[in-house]
């Protein structure tokens, strides 16, 4: 008898070529539909694919229906220029477009301008957070990350500020993070609002912008640190979150928003 192949991972899709069917099945779920992060670090992907000389400075998707098991990613150049180019995505099914993106890539250029980027907070190294299991039945995509928290803010605690901050990786992926990484796990945290909320909700994403920092290409560990933090939220449930990764000696590896909204289970 053929065993059953095993099921395919986050990595084994970031593999895959761009306009492939990508049917991975259940197990790569978020809250109730294929992981948005893991969306689009596929189409981020795919558009990187078509300039693999230029870096990737931003990337949005805007999740307009949840997807199920079987899409695809197609791309389209939308300009081409000497410093600036730009792409946009779509992930399709058979029932249309569920997922639409767009990508600003740049021209490397030696420069000298002075930089900025926010810096990391006083932590301790991921060995000494205990490690924090989510249920996979909850979200089936976490038993392929390894997740430890800083601090004592956890998800739906009905804690006082809405904010988490972790340590995150890829489990069995030693290498350092891409861009395509960065992307997925950008989206691997609960929701921040989660901290201060005391009975579940689920905090879906409406739109999600990564955008990749000079530090990325100098990061040498597969281990990232994120800070999530809500900066507004209003009575009908909007969530406007920010997002900040460091590499383990604090280099700032990139940010990221999210509009966000509560929905009651």
């Amino acid at each position: 008898m053929t065993a059953a192949p095993s099921p395919l991972s986050p990595l084994d899709l970031l593999e895959r070529r761009p306009g492939e069917w990508i049917d991975a099945g259940a197990h790569l779920n978020g809250f109730g539909g294929f992981h948005g992060g893991l969306t689009l670090a596929l189409m981020a992907a795919a558009m990187q694919d078509e300039v693999p000389d230029l870096a990737l400075r931003s990337v949005t998707a805007r999740f307009h229906r949840t997807l199920g098991n079987a899409f695809r990613v197609e791309t389209s150049r939308v300009r081409a220029g000497r410093t600036v180019t730009s792409f946009a995505a779509q992930a399709i099914t058979a029932e249309g477009t569920h997922v639409e993106a767009s990508a600003v890539f740049g021209t490397p250029k030696p420069a000298e301008w002075r930089t900025f980027a926010p810096a990391a907070p006083a932590v301790p190294p991921p060995e000494e957070c205990e490690l924090f299991v989510i249920p996979p039945e909850f979200v089936p995509i976490s038993r392929y990350l390894e997740i430890r928290p800083v601090g004592a803010a956890r998800p739906y605690a009905g804690g006082d500020e809405p904010e988490l901050t972790a340590w995150i990786r890829l489990l069995g992926d030693e290498r350092p993070p891409d861009a395509p990484r960065l992307v997925l796990l950008m989206d691997s945290l609960a929701p921040s609002y989660a901290a201060v909320l005391s009975t579940l909700a689920v905090v879906p994403t409406v739109e999600l912008t990564v955008r990749p920092g000079d530090g990325l290409g100098r990061a040498d560990s597969p281990w990232i640190l994120l800070r999530a933090r809500t900066r507004t939220a209003d009575a009908d449930g909007w969530v406007d979150e920010e997002i900040d990764a460091w590499d383990r000696d604090g280099t700032h590896l990139g940010s990221a928003q999210q509009l966000r909204i509560i929905r009651s289970v």
